[in-house]
């Protein structure tokens, strides 16, 4: 009972949209209106407004953390185990993608993840936005940045996690991150997809 509350509150948690938070914080227009039509920091960032893209990135970044870190606090408490750790990280990740409070129609879920991943494990989120950081700053591709990270975390995952459900959790967001990237991946191949500082998608 209590870890289907957990995996509940994990959901509608994920579900706030930081995006449409700092842009009615900083009076901004609608982030589904405007560029990418994501409501994610790339595309608030879109607005010229650099503080509400940062707001946006913490504050989807850190409903992941927050999710993480609040189960494991009470494992102990309520008896659960890591298949409810495992369980939350899903369910707060897909209530970024598909947000109960925006008609299921949300952001890609890149910073959410990454705030999972360092909720997880601390060294695991810092390597997958090194490697973020590494791939934006050589290809200057933001898409290519987040695909690059989101198909190394399960590596990443089994390295510092081992073979467990935590690390099978982490390989399923993989994946949703990458489907969520279906028309970015189309517009590489395609080389259509544009670079960070000139409207780089996201």
């Amino acid at each position: 009972m209590m870890t289907m509350i957990f995996i509940l509150l994990a959901y509608l948690l994920g579900s706030i949209s930081f995006a449409l938070v700092a842009s009615w914080v900083f009076n901004l227009p609608d982030p589904r209106t405007y560029g990418s039509g994501n409501p994610g920091a790339t595309n608030v960032l879109r607005s010229g407004k650099k503080a509400a893209a940062v707001l946006t990135l913490l504050g989807d970044a850190g409903k992941g953390w927050l999710a993480i870190i609040l189960t494991q606090h009470f494992t102990a408490t309520w008896s659960l185990g890591d298949e409810t750790t495992a369980a939350v990280g899903i369910a707060v990740l897909l209530g970024h993608i598909f947000p109960v409070f925006l008609r299921f129609e949300g952001g890609k879920g890149v910073a959410t993840a990454v705030g999972i991943l360092l909720g997880l494990n601390l060294a695991m989120g810092l390597l997958a936005i090194l490697t973020w950081i590494i791939v934006a700053v050589i290809w200057r591709i933001s898409s290519l940045a987040a695909l690059t990270a989101a198909a190394l975390a399960p590596i990443y995952a089994v390295f510092f996690l081992g073979f467990g459900i935590n690390a099978l959790a982490v390989m399923v967001m993989s994946l949703l991150l990458i489907w969520r990237h279906k028309s970015n991946i189309s517009n590489l191949i395609a080389g259509k997809e544009a670079r960070i500082g000139n409207g780089g998608a996201s």
